[in-house]
């Protein structure tokens, strides 16, 4: 990949997975292309509010770098893209959601944490 951010050395595990999945677009692409099979550009598009066709582009190639998804271009009039996750790409989505768990019992302390906090009317 041509970008600065990839062509730096790597020297930890979390560097990697902040290239990897590390922005505003990557981890919603995953999460759309986990509920179906198979996307064309303008279904994720449609499901991706508020991406620029470039963003999602520049998203799409990165995961495709990384074995994260598939794109398979058939060859036919109109020209027809096709996105999937890898067996890669599927691996991560226990991860993903062990993750949305945590975040979510974290947003319960910290939403309990500012009621506790809050001046109470006597």
């Amino acid at each position: 990949m041509g970008n600065n951010r990839s062509d730096k050395p790597l020297t930890t595990p979390v560097q990697y997975l902040l290239q990897v999945l590390g922005s505003k677009w990557k981890l919603p692409i995953l999460c759309t292309l986990s509920k179906k099979d198979v996307l064309r550009f303008n279904e994720l598009k449609r499901e991706l509010a508020g991406i620029t066709n470039m963003s999602l582009s520049n998203c799409l190639q990165e995961l495709e770098h990384y074995k994260i998804i598939k794109r398979v271009q058939y060859l036919e009039m109109p020209p027809r893209v096709e996105y999937s996750l890898t067996d890669n790409g599927k691996s991560l989505l226990p991860i993903l959601k062990n993750l949305d768990e945590w975040v979510n019992k974290q947003l319960e302390i910290n939403c309990e944490k500012a009621q506790e906090t809050e001046p109470r009317d006597s």
